[in-house]
């Protein structure tokens, strides 16, 4: 499939993602109690409460000046003013939001080439005992291939607020059980088919957004996203629904009747941890 990445989905318990950045530090200030003539110490006056210093500060040019930022730094900033589906609250999910806080972000003083890429996920269930292997040695749970479904290039200081609306029918609600959804957000140049990750998980502890953790193989994504698919255990190989999901039980979950019929697959149980990027597997073409 031209333009498709393969990648392998993992349904283990997914490590939580956390990031941030610290807005500024300061030390309150202190004094020793006064001591009066008869030996009785007395309170200290209450110290001043140190101004906080915010962590992109503007200067007399009315921006921060950024002329000479690493790419780290750089990502760093992205990840604190691009909010993503989940944590737009202001629009309630309904698409990317980059928040302009004057004298919190900025405004720079030189514009941030910034990529925000969404992937379409197409999982399948990995069956047989051949194939590549996760990174901790484990067999897949699903197979999934990937491809991008929208591009569009920022080019952002952080003056002005922007708004990126999500592809409809990848967010729809209904949308196929085996079909999922990534969203990046990198600085520079799109990402290219190496960046991109080998590894999804399925399931599992989800961050304080409800977003499981990718691992891209680069470091300049600032943010991602990702909603999974609802029932992958119902997908066949090559992606496509073959039950209601109603009926299929997800991997690892307790059969209710003590004597499975098809509609209870005696081999989804236990259940295989993880899922593999194809790509790396057949070589297929970069998005």
């Amino acid at each position: 499939m031209a333009g498709v990445v393969p990648v392998v989905a993992a349904l283990a318990v997914a490590v939580l993602f956390t990031g941030g950045c610290s807005s500024a530090h300061g030390t309150a200030l202190s004094g020793d109690p006064s001591e009066s003539a008869t030996g009785v110490s007395e309170s200290p006056s209450p110290s001043p409460t140190p101004s906080l210093t915010p962590p992109y500060p503007t200067g007399a040019s009315g921006c921060h000046d950024n002329r000479r930022w690493t790419v780290g730094e750089s990502t760093d900033w992205v990840g604190l003013v691009v909010e993503t589906p989940k944590q737009n609250y202001v629009d309630d999910g309904k698409g990317l939001r980059v928040v302009s806080l004057p004298g919190y972000n900025g405004p720079l003083c030189r514009k941030i080439t910034v990529q925000v890429e969404f992937w379409k996920l197409v999982y399948g269930v990995a069956t047989g005992t051949d194939g590549e292997r996760l990174s901790d040695g484990t067999r897949p749970a699903y197979y999934f291939d990937i491809r991008r479904a929208k591009r569009v290039e920022l080019h952002t200081d952080a003056r002005v607020e922007q708004k990126i609306a999500l592809p409809a029918s990848l967010y729809a609600t209904d949308r196929s059980p085996c079909v999922g959804a990534l969203v990046s957000v990198t600085v520079g140049k799109p990402l290219t088919s190496r960046e991109l990750p080998e590894e999804v998980k399925v399931g599992g502890e989800k961050d304080a957004w409800g977003s499981t953790s990718v691992e891209f193989r680069s470091r300049r994504v600032a943010d991602y996203e990702l909603s999974e698919p609802s029932a992958p255990q119902v997908c066949s190989q090559d992606g496509k629904p073959t039950a209601d999901p109603a009926d299929v039980p997800p991997p690892g979950s307790q059969p209710t009747d003590l004597y499975p019929t098809d509609l209870y697959p005696t081999d989804l149980y236990p259940t295989p941890e993880r899922s593999f990027d194809l790509d790396d597997i057949f070589g297929t073409a970069s998005p």
